[in-house]
This record gives structure tokens, C-alpha cells and sequence, in this order.
């Protein structure tokens, strides 16, 4: 039996990402993928289960999840300024959200929306991941009493979508967005502070 290694699950997700970016989605076989990697289709489903696992792992890896987890760690519970904290995290993801990588991979996986199962993997992998770190951030400052939430989960999503609100939508449609980061983070705080506080 042959050992996963970081190393080997790497190439094949290079591999898949040229091969998602040359022929899309729906033209993308793990039998190509396995041709332009190496190796056996064993070997492959080894690492990944399903075409739509592989695809989400490969575009979350090439775009987003370092600079995800960056911007996470600025929610810093060790920071006595939670209001710089959150305009801090607030300033990254709305760049991270923003950036070219990152729009092209939303507007991917929106394209392929009548596929379930890429949605829900593609969610569970990205956004969620922020909505459960910014969640954790809520919940530290209810018991500290910052601010008033019974609920951190719903306190999270408000927050997450005041800071999409203005800059998302207009760039996944190709407009250019309401505000700059700095902005957008700036009012998605103060908004936020004003609901919360």
C-alpha cells in the first residue's frame, strides 16, 4: 500500500488546475488529470474521491486558502482594539474576495451552480470556513462583552455580508465595486458596532 504524501498530493493538484483551466469543468476527466500527473486512477481517488472534491481542492489551494487563513488570524483574540481587529480582517477579505483568482473561482463555480455537489464542497471549503473563524471571533467577544449577541453564529453572517455589501456583487458582474476595501471595511464595522455594541 502506498503512503500519501503532501508532496505527491501537490502535483496532482497543480495537474488538475491546468487541466480545469485548459477544458473546464464538465471536459475535465480524472482519466486526463491522471495522464497529464502520473501515476494510476487508483492513485488519484486516493487523494481525492470525486471529480467535484479534486476541482474545489484545487481552486481553494491555488487561490485562497492561505490568504483565507491570513486573514483570519487577524481576528486576534489577543488584540484589546477588537475594533481594529475587525477592520483589520475586514480590509483583507474584502481584498481577498476581490481579487482576480478569487472571482474567477466564484464565477466557476456559479457557472456549474446545477452541480450540488460542487457547490456544497466549494462552500463548505471557502466561505464557510471564514463564516466559522469570524463565528469563533464573535463568540469571544459576547462572553468578553464587547458586544450583545446571544446568537455568534448570526452575528458572523450579519457581519460577513456588510463587509460583501457594495463589492462582491459588482465584481462578480464585471462593474467596478461601490467601495474600496479600506472603505468597505471601515462602514461594514460601523454598521456592524451600531447593530451589536
Amino acid at each position: 500500500m502506498r503512503v500519501r504524501t503532501e508532496d505527491r498530493r501537490q502535483a496532482i493538484l497543480r495537474a488538475a488546475l491546468d487541466v480545469f483551466r485548459e477544458v473546464g469543468f464538465e471536459r475535465a476527466t480524472m482519466s486526463l488529470i491522471t495522464e497529464r500527473v502520473g501515476g494510476s486512477k487508483a492513485t488519484l481517488y486516493g487523494y481525492f474521491a470525486s471529480k467535484e472534491e479534486l476541482f474545489v481542492a484545487a481552486m481553494i489551494e491555488a487561490t485562497t486558502r492561505k490568504e483565507g487563513e491570513k486573514a483570519l488570524e487577524l481576528l486576534d483574540p489577543a488584540e484589546p482594539d477588537f475594533t481594529l481587529a475587525l477592520e483589520r480582517f475586514g480590509q483583507a477579505y474584502v481584498r481577498l474576495v476581490s481579487s482576480r483568482d478569487s472571482l474567477a473561482m466564484s464565477r466557476t463555480v456559479i457557472a456549474e451552480a446545477t452541480n450540488q455537489k460542487l457547490g456544497e464542497a466549494f462552500y463548505a471549503q471557502g466561505p464557510k470556513r471564514i463564516l466559522d473563524g469570524i463565528t469563533v471571533y464573535m463568540a469571544h467577544l459576547s462572553e468578553g462583552g464587547a458586544i450583545q449577541a446571544s446568537d455568534p453564529r448570526l452575528a458572523a453572517i450579519h457581519f460577513h455580508a456588510l463587509l460583501d455589501a457594495g463589492t462582491l456583487l459588482p465584481l462578480l458582474m464585471g462593474a467596478k465595486p461601490e467601495l474600496r476595501p479600506k472603505e468597505a471595511a471601515q462602514a461594514a464595522v460601523d454598521a456592524f458596532l451600531r447593530a451589536y455594541a
